[in-house]
């Protein structure tokens, strides 16, 4: 998603702003700033183990990178560190879900179902998560037609 931009006054104080600015060793302040939010993440109960957290005094960016569990645990994640007073904005460019992501395909001219099936997943009879995946758009995995675009789901 990129840098998504806060309040920096707003939010949870657990960095002291004087100290950090005025440290004689900026790269330990961001140090400690970047272990606090990582902290901070940790006690709102998301998992933290294959986080990454590094703070930027100068722009008050936090970067998060590494992997969390899923695309909704990011959101929170970003969020959670976004919400510390001192902080003007987080980038997640290197953070990845562990989920796989969402496929799309688009349907052409002699598709059906099934065949997708079979080239996203190697099985046909695997039609069906397709369906349900793309109700209520689709009402009969029947009545599909050229240009649709189709969300084909991560294999369960």
């Amino acid at each position: 998603m990129g840098l998504l931009s806060f309040i920096k006054e707003a939010g949870e104080k657990l960095l002291g702003h004087a100290d950090a600015q005025a440290a004689e060793d900026p790269n330990a302040a961001n140090q400690t700033a970047a272990d606090a939010i990582k902290h901070y993440i940790d006690t709102q109960g998301l998992d933290t183990s294959n986080l990454t957290v590094a703070f930027d005094g100068a722009s008050r960016t936090v970067t998060l990178s590494g992997s969390v569990a899923d695309l909704d645990t990011k959101a929170k994640v970003k969020v959670a560190a976004g919400n510390v007073q001192g902080v003007a904005g987080v980038n997640d460019d290197d953070l990845q879900p562990d989920d796989p992501e969402v496929q799309y395909h688009d349907v052409v001219s002699g598709d059906n179902l099934w065949k997708i099936a079979e080239k996203y997943y190697g099985d046909g009879t695997k039609n069906t998560a397709i369906f349900e995946a793309n109700k209520p758009m689709l009402s009969s995995p029947d009545r599909i037609y050229p240009g649709q675009k189709l969300v084909i789901p991560p294999q369960a």
